[in-house]
């Protein structure tokens, strides 16, 4: 269809282009926010495995002493 109706020229109005301008905004935003989501769940894998690696180590440690006072109680 033709830009040009009844003899006038197309032209952009204020609230379209504010409310153009809210949708970039927007955009911008929830790219952003998006973002930050996966940077925090990157974050939150490696805790999880460094939490991990420490509750092992805990167990570790737990049964190498178990391991050595049955050692020492056996002759």
């Amino acid at each position: 269809m033709d830009d040009r109706r009844y003899g006038f020229e197309a032209f952009d109005c204020a609230p379209a282009l504010r409310l153009e301008a809210h949708e970039r905004v927007s955009t911008l935003q929830i790219e952003g926010l998006q973002q930050r989501a996966l940077r925090l769940e990157a974050t939150i894998e490696k805790l999880e495995r460094r939490l991990w690696l420490a509750v092992y180590g805990i167990v570790g440690i737990i049964l190498a002493q178990a391991v050595q006072s049955l050692l020492a109680v056996a002759p």
